[in-house]
């Protein structure tokens, strides 16, 4: 099976459109490029100096399109330990399948319904939680070292310090 390859300079959300009238049946390729201009299409900047490629495979067949999207690039983040900024690696990866029925519905993540007669679809919104859902809770540059543990000591020490002295002084009337 040949794949049909496109390559797209993402600048606006309707770069993401899907046309897949007119595909034939079979694999199709899609890539991405991402900068930050990605990040400002969601005015969403947490982070910054983003770099990565997301590739769709689309599987087209007589009823359905079965879609898988990966993600991989980086980007800029102050370290959780050192507040230095650093390159944040980052991958991820999810499947969908696209169906056709009497309404939009986009309401399961691995599911997405369109209304019969449709010839496109927008995935900006996927690839948008495909690439922040790819970073991680805790970023730790590469100097975070062995302030790693004192930072998860400390924030440890907070959540059993950061009691009402009144409470502990109920507790301690319950002891007795």
């Amino acid at each position: 099976m040949h794949a049909h390859s496109e390559i797209i300079e993402v600048v606006k959300t309707k770069d993401f459109d899907i046309a897949f009238i007119g595909l034939s049946n079979g694999a199709h390729v899609f890539e991405f490029n991402l900068n930050d201009s990605f990040f400002e299409l969601f005015e969403y900047d947490d982070y910054s100096q983003l770099r990565g490629k997301v590739t769709m495979e689309m599987v087209k067949s007589e009823t359905v399109l079965d879609l898988s999207l990966n993600f991989s690039g980086s980007i800029q983040a102050p370290c959780d330990v050192t507040n230095e900024p650093f390159e944040q690696a980052l991958d991820n990866a999810f499947d969908v399948q696209v169906k056709f029925g009497d309404a939009y519905n986009d309401e399961n993540e691995e599911l997405l319904i369109l209304p019969h007669g449709e010839h496109q679809f927008n995935i900006a919104q996927m690839v948008y939680e495909l690439v922040v859902l790819s970073i991680p809770a805790k970023l730790y540059g590469p100097n975070a070292g062995n302030g790693i543990e004192d930072y998860l000591e400390d924030e440890d020490e907070e959540t059993e310090t950061d009691t009402d002295p009144r409470w502990d002084q109920l507790k301690d009337l319950l002891n007795k």
